[in-house]
């Protein structure tokens, strides 16, 4: 295989494949960091600014290494690419030969043949549409080799069969199961096994590492095989993706979906009894009952009066707690127990068990919290509206149990208007808990971004990693960005807080647009002013204007790159993760300087621990927090060195206060302005 220089230098291999190859000195600089880090059995953070080519940086030094590695990404996108182009493209090029490469998805993702078969023989379809969906699924079942979903393109992602049919662990009964050899899942960690490289997502990583972590890292149990290294890219999202993996969620769709469950499952094993119906019956009442005594609030906010909570309605929750053992009792009571029987009772008992953590656990690491909302409010989040989070308390996402939301937000219209309510425990801080079980563990970490510095430096993401001996690499980006974006911040408009900030920005948007030719993403940090400015410029701007809630995020953002001239007004989800290269994107505007609100229950136990330990949670957190989401809104821009546009920030306390400096030194080197006939300048320019 040929050295680092001989692949990424001029006139190497990469030079002689590659149609766009132009020499990055930062994109060596990285692989032969990569590749003294795995060689060295060190940890390593990299920032690689856009357009370093970070994925072959350090895919090659990984293939190198004869190691068996993780490459966990943010996206099921990014997963993609590597498996079907980035590896392909190496095999292919540079004369590597077929590697031992595999892919790994969610649970959800999978289809389920037992259940398949199941519904075969007693088929419980509804509607014509779902008919015609089964008719696919069972015509696709025999000739598939991976059983992914991503296979069927005619199954949409609203399906509401698709749900009963996957593989998701909570219904799965494992070795016991009659298709367990032919299992697809079974076939995934087969393939996993006899893999050098395993390509996951973050969220199916964290999944894997949780359940390491209950069972006390045993061999036996989990999704990975074992692995010496792994690398993260996209790795400014790990704090969020662990801290909801090392929670706890119990919820009133998790105690409905057990007793549904009991019901459906028993009855097509035929040893449904009068008893268990009555069980399950009672489930549902006492469930009822003990969510209706939560405390009132919308939203997410704080559950800091648990003892009071407990001596008030306690019967209450211990009338649940014994319902679920009631129903746990009845189902290891029949004389016949098929598989599925030990898998609702487990669930039964694992409800219990979390019940009663969140209920009574005093962990001083721990901030307990309530998230309640409508169930139309639920189903809409998952179609494009709010960023939603599901049961476990993950944004609704990648990983099998995550994914259970999409099947449940559709679906929420049939079970009544009562609305969704999440008890939630979430570690305050994830440091200690990543430091034991993760970066102690493996031999190497690589933990890679566009956007992991602050003030050019780590410390942020050491700190709140628990990643304590590191080396550490900014690669600087490929793109001319003083020639290249013009960072617009006007100085006239009113404080971001104040009543009367809408109404100036919305009409110096209009403004920006006009010189812009429309071509432009306007990101908010609250929906509430993403529609007040939508709602202002609906009928003063000539160009179309797309509002995320109104269609699929997928939908939306097709119909922008299709459309000449066209405005998406957006909110977090359209943040990162985002690539529209081209004149078609030409203007990133963005509200407000992107802290997180403060009064959200994990944020506000964060600043709170930071400050009682000494420190200054507003510029050890908040800020820089703030600053790699900046970094990440503003990088939907620049995408390719053709690109060429405008950022602006309405936000002036960025050049007023203190912290501000921190922003302005963290971000890409852009030519800034503070005159708007710069802004007409720059456009005036071919």
């Amino acid at each position: 295989m040929p050295s680092l220089y001989q692949f990424f230098g001029p006139g190497g291999v990469l030079s002689r494949t590659h149609p766009a190859y132009e020499f990055r000195r930062g994109q060596l600089d990285m692989a032969q960091a990569v590749e003294q880090a795995l060689a060295e059995n060190r940890h390593l953070i990299v920032e690689a600014g856009t357009g370093t080519g970070k994925t072959l940086a350090y895919l090659v030094p990984v293939l190198r290494s004869g190691k068996r590695v993780v490459i966990s990404t943010g996206t099921k996108t990014l997963q993609e690419q590597l498996f079907f182009k980035d590896i392909p493209f190496l095999e292919r090029e540079a004369g590597l030969g077929e590697l031992r490469v595999c892919y790994m998805k969610g649970r959800n993702n999978y289809l389920c043949r037992q259940k398949l078969y199941d519904l075969t023989n007693q088929p419980v379809l509804s509607g014509l549409e779902e008919i015609d969906q089964y008719r696919m699924i069972a015509a696709w079942e025999p000739a598939t080799e991976t059983g992914d979903r991503a296979e069927l393109k005619s199954i949409p992602d609203s399906s509401l069969l698709w749900p009963r049919l996957d593989a998701r662990a909570e219904a799965c009964t494992g070795q016991k199961c009659q298709q367990f050899d032919r299992c697809f899942i079974t076939e995934m960690h087969r393939r996993a096994a006899e893999s050098d490289i395993i390509i996951v997502n973050h969220h199916l990583f964290f999944a894997d590492l949780a359940i390491r972590q209950l069972s006390d890292r045993a061999l036996d149990v989990g999704i990975l095989p074992e692995f010496a290294a792994v690398v993260f890219d996209e790795a400014h999202e790990l704090e969020e993706v662990a801290s909801s993996y090392f929670g706890i969620t119990v919820s009133n769709l998790r105690v409905e979906d057990l007793a549904r469950d009991v019901e459906a499952s028993l009855r097509v094993a035929k040893v449904l009894t009068d008893s268990l119906l009555g069980a399950a019956a009672n489930l549902r009442q006492r469930s009822l009952l003990f969510f209706a005594t939560l405390p009132p609030g919308e939203g997410r906010f704080a559950f800091e009066n648990r003892r009071e909570f407990l001596e008030e309605n306690g019967d209450a929750y211990a009338d649940l707690l014994a319902a679920l053992a009631r129903i746990s009792a009845s189902l290891q009571a029949l004389p016949e127990r098929p598989d599925v029987v030990f898998n609702l009772a487990r669930r039964a008992e694992e409800l219990r068990a979390q019940l009663g953590f969140l209920l009574e656990d005093e962990n001083s690491n721990t901030v307990f919290w309530i998230d309640r909302r409508s169930r139309t409010e639920d189903r809409r989040s998952r179609d494009g509206g709010q960023r939603s989070r599901n049961e476990d308390g993950r944004s609704s996402n990648e990983d099998g149990r995550s994914s259970k939301e999409g099947r449940r937000s559709r679906s929420q219209v049939r079970r009544g208007a009562s609305p969704l309510v999440f008890l939630q425990a979430t570690p305050i801080d994830v440091s200690p808990i990543l430091r034991q079980c993760l970066f102690e563990q493996v031999e190497t970490a690589v933990l890679t971004s566009a956007t992991l510095a602050v003030s050019g430096g780590f410390e942020y993401i050491r700190r709140r990693m628990g990643l304590d001996h590191a080396r550490e690499l900014v690669v600087p980006s490929h793109f001319d960005y003083p020639r290249q974006a013009l960072l617009y911040i006007p100085p006239g408009l009113p404080d971001p807080r104040t009543p009367d900030f809408p109404a100036r920005a919305s009409d110096l948007v209009r403004r920006v647009l006009e010189v812009s030719r429309g071509r432009a993403f306007c990101l908010f940090t609250s929906y509430a002013q993403m529609n007040e400015v939508y709602n202002r410029l609906l009928a003063e701007v000539e160009f179309p204007l797309l509002l995320q809630g109104t269609a699929p995020k997928n939908a939306l953002l097709e119909e922008f790159r299709q459309t000449p001239g066209a405005v998406l007004f957006a909110t977090a989800s359209f943040w990162q993760g985002v690539d529209v290269q081209g004149e078609q994107l030409s203007c990133v505007i963005i509200d407000r300087l992107p802290f997180a609100v403060p009064g959200d229950p994990v944020v506000a136990a964060r600043i709170r621990a930071i400050d009682e330990e000494g420190g200054n949670a507003f510029f050890d957190y908040q800020v820089p927090s703030a600053v790699i989401t900046l970094k990440q809104g503003f990088g939907r821009l620049i995408r390719s060195l053709d690109d060429r546009g405008l950022l602006v920030l309405l936000d002036n306390r960025v050049l007023r206060q203190r912290y501000g400096r921190v922003f302005l030194e963290s971000l890409p080197p852009y030519r800034r302005a503070t005159e708007f006939s710069e802004v007409e300048d720059f456009f005036a320019v071919k």
